[in-house]
């Protein structure tokens, strides 16, 4: 039914969604991987399409972590307030341009973690270099973003902001990914 949902989606947004079918649970896990859930107080993630990504890590999340999920699109951000009830999950339909103000909303300084299902290479210079940048600004030091993306066309860009990223490729995902992590110095 999601995945139905998800490719009827993708074929009347196919620039904002960036691909067909939802993530599998194998680029979740690797994604989720990088993150330190025992000791994370804000975490974000940008581009939650149906929730396979937030459901992990509400799953792994401690029960006082904060977690904001940017949803544009107003389809799935629907979804999404259908799908969760939980306290700690702060959904958001907006751009993730937005992040610093809506985290001053929320009167959060700076976040643990940011995971990233956006998809860069659908999206203007002027755009991805604004979420880049909101994204390095809301990271605490040494805190991480984790993005995916379907081909390396976004690394250089991400490096400018992180230096060197730690790679990582899961074939078993349609289609198949890259991850990058960066970490803020």
């Amino acid at each position: 039914m999601l995945k139905t949902r998800f490719f009827k989606t993708y074929l009347k947004e196919s620039k904002q969604i960036g691909s067909f079918t939802p993530s599998s649970r194998f680029l979740v896990k690797k994604m989720c991987d990088k993150i330190n859930f025992k000791t994370a107080k804000y975490i974000i993630e940008l581009g939650s399409g149906t929730g396979v990504l937030t459901k992990e890590i509400l799953k792994q999340a401690q029960q006082n972590t904060k977690i904001f999920v940017f949803e544009l699109n107003e389809d799935f951000y629907k979804l999404l307030q259908k799908e969760f009830n939980d306290p700690r999950l702060i959904l958001i339909n907006d751009c993730a341009e937005h992040l610093r103000k809506v985290l001053q909303e929320h009167q959060v300084k700076e976040v643990d973690a940011v995971l990233s299902s956006l998809p860069f290479t659908t999206m203007s210079e002027l755009i991805k270099n604004n979420i880049l940048d909101a994204i390095y600004n809301v990271l605490k030091k040494d805190g991480v973003y984790i993005q995916y993306q379907y081909s390396l066309n976004a690394k250089k860009l991400i490096e400018k902001r992180f230096g060197k990223l730690k790679m990582s490729f899961v074939s078993i995902n349609l289609p198949p990914a890259f991850i990058y992590c960066g970490v803020k110095d």
